[in-house]
C-alpha cells in the first residue's frame, strides 16, 4: 500500500489515527518505532530545532528539506504543517507539488493569515478571508498528480476567538473546496470545544484534533466520540528538552559522565537507530565483489 493510501485509510478507519509530531530523522525514527501510525512533520518542532520562532521565519525550501528527511527515514506517512501555504495560490500550487516529490503522503495548510504565528502565542492570529483560503484549498487538490496525497484543511477560528459558529461555516466551505479532511484546533484547557464542534459537524470528512492544552483527553475517548486523527505536535520534542537540559547539568556539575551513563542511551542503540548494520553488510559484500574482480582472469 502507497504511503498516501495509508494515511487516507488511517484517518478514514474505525480506529483514531495516532500521529507523532517529529523535527527530524531520529525524533521520525523514534515516533515509527513506539508503534505510531503517522508522523507529524511539526512546524513547531522543526522552527524550534533551529531555535527560530514558529511565525513562518523559514522558507519553505528549508521546511520541506525537515520534511524530506523526516519521510525519507520512515515506511510509515508523514503528514506536513505547512502553515498557511507559504504564501498566495500560486505558492500553495508549488508547495503541493514539491512536497508529493519528496514523499509526503499529504499536507496541511491553516486559515490564518500569512506570515502566521504559532497558534499557542499572542499574536497575529487572523484568519484569512473565507474565500481566499477555500480558493487555496481547491488550487492544491488540483496540483497533486496522487489522488490519494492528502490535503487538510486546519480551522483556526476557535483559536482567533472567531467563534463556533464562524467553525462550522469554515468547515463545511472547505469540505465543498475539496479537503480531505478537517483539522479544528483549540487552546482551551479542556477539550470540551473540540467536542463541540465534531457533534455540531455534519459533513463527512475525518476530523483531526491537536491535544496540546488538553492532554488529559484519551485516543479512545476520541475514537468515541467519532475523531478520525489525533496529532501530538510537540511532545516528543518538549522531552527531548527536558532530558538534555538535566543530562547536560549534571554532566557541568560533576566534571564527569559517569553519574549519567546508566540513563542515557547505549552508542549501540544509536548505532541501530543509524541502521550502521545494514552499512556494515554492505561493506563486507562491497569487499567481497572487489576481491572477486580484482583475481585473475583464467
Amino acid at each position: 500500500m502507497s504511503k498516501t493510501r495509508a494515511l487516507r485509510e488511517a484517518l478514514n478507519g474505525p480506529a483514531i489515527a495516532r500521529i507523532m509530531g517529529a523535527h527530524g530523522a531520529l525524533s521520525a525514527k523514534l515516533g515509527e518505532e513506539a508503534g505510531f501510525e503517522a508522523i507529524w512533520a511539526s512546524g513547531l518542532e522543526i522552527s524550534a530545532a533551529r531555535a527560530i520562532p514558529d511565525a513562518n521565519i523559514l522558507s519553505m525550501a528549508e521546511c520541506l528539506e525537515a520534511a524530506a528527511e523526516i519521510a525519507g527515514a520512515v515506511g510509515i506517512p508523514v503528514l506536513a504543517d505547512c502553515d498557511s501555504g507559504f504564501g498566495g495560490v500560486g505558492n500553495v500550487v508549488h508547495m503541493i507539488r514539491s512536497y508529493e516529490a519528496r514523499g509526503m503522503a499529504g499536507v496541511c495548510i491553516e486559515d490564518k493569515m500569512f506570515p502566521k504565528m504559532n497558534s499557542f502565542v499572542e499574536g497575529n492570529q487572523d484568519l484569512a478571508p473565507l474565500g481566499d483560503f477555500a480558493a487555496k484549498i481547491t488550487a492544491a487538490k488540483e496540483a497533486r498528480t496522487d489522488p490519494d496525497f492528502v490535503v487538510v484543511a486546519r480551522i483556526e477560528a476557535l483559536i482567533a476567538g472567531a467563534g463556533m459558529d464562524e467553525a462550522l461555516r469554515r468547515a463545511a466551505v472547505y469540505e465543498r473546496a475539496g479537503a480531505d479532511a478537517l483539522l479544528i484546533h483549540s487552546k482551551q484547557s479542556a477539550p470540551d470545544e473540540v467536542f463541540a464542534f465534531r457533534e455540531s459537524y455534519r459533513g463527512a470528512l475525518p476530523v483531526i484534533v491537536v491535544p496540546t492544552t488538553y492532554p488529559q483527553v484519551t485516543a479512545d475517548e476520541l475514537t468515541t466520540r467519532g475523531f478520525g486523527g489525533v496529532i501530538y505536535a510537540n511532545q516528543g520534542l518538549r522531552a527531548s528538552i527536558s532530558a538534555m537540559r538535566d543530562v547536560l547539568a549534571q554532566i557541568g556539575g560533576a566534571g564527569s559522565t559517569y553519574g549519567v551513563e546508566g540513563s542515557i542511551a547505549a552508542l549501540k542503540d544509536v548505532f541501530a537507530l543509524q541502521r550502521v548494520d545494514e552499512l556494515l553488510t554492505l561493506q563486507q559484500r562491497h569487499d567481497r565483489l572487489t576481491a572477486t574482480y580484482a583475481a585473475p582472469l583464467d
